[in-house]
């Protein structure tokens, strides 16, 4: 896989999977579900290098990977969420925009990743945009009614982690807020866009909320 080490704000070492659209062009942060950075993952990088974003994968778990459930939870518990969105995401999102010479730089999750991505709207200044599959941190960390940039959420109706309740309130603040997301909700699983998983994945819903994030996309890291 083509990896590249980019430094973090404390100066220390993180390694990234890297999807290398034309040089100029906008960036956008892919941020891994609780499994580590995996081939779902990657793929998700490489379907936006050829529609022309160079995309930057964290290793959020620097090196630990698992297809376990139980470890994936124990993972995602014992996961710094701060030290992931200040330095892993931070110093990827200078990466792009640096070292690599993009333009604008969004951020987009799945899972475990939804919810840093949440955390990376609220708390990181050069973000321009954000993609939230199904995920949510904790609202004392990241709370979604502070985001003042452009955001989109899909959701699937099913999902009994970032439950349909939660998304009505979390939409209903936000616009209480004087934003304007965009939420989508589908009639699918927690997961539906890991084609990874069988069990989970849903055809459809995948297809339409891939055309909607990558309309978003272009229309937000625009020059």
């Amino acid at each position: 896989m083509p990896m590249t080490e980019f430094s973090r704000p404390d100066g220390s070492i993180c390694r990234g999977y890297l999807a290398e659209a034309a040089r100029g062009g906008p960036g956008v942060i892919v941020l891994q579900e609780w499994w580590g950075l995996n081939t779902q993952i990657c793929s998700v990088a490489d379907r936006l290098a050829a529609v022309g974003f160079t995309a930057l994968a964290p290793d959020l778990y620097h090196g630990r990977l698992t297809q376990d459930p139980d470890e994936a939870g124990h993972l995602m518990n014992g996961l710094d969420f701060a030290g992931a969105t200040f330095q892993d995401i931070e110093g990827a999102v200078r990466c792009l925009r640096g070292t690599l010479g993009t333009g604008k730089v969004a951020v987009m999750g799945f899972c475990m990743g939804g919810a840093l991505t949440v955390a990376s709207a609220v708390h990181l200044p050069e973000v321009a945009a954000a993609v939230c599959f199904y995920g949510m941190p904790p609202k004392e960390f990241a709370d979604p009614a502070k985001i003042r940039i452009p955001f989109q959420g899909h959701f699937a109706n099913r999902d009994d982690w970032v439950t349909s309740v939660m998304v009505d309130q979390i939409e209903a603040a936000m616009r209480a807020a004087g934003q304007k997301p965009e939420i989508y909700r589908y009639e699918a699983q927690h997961a539906f866009f890991n084609q990874l998983r069988p069990e989970v994945f849903d055809p459809g819903a995948s297809a339409l909320a891939w055309e909607r994030a990558r309309g978003f996309l272009s229309k937000h890291l625009a020059a």
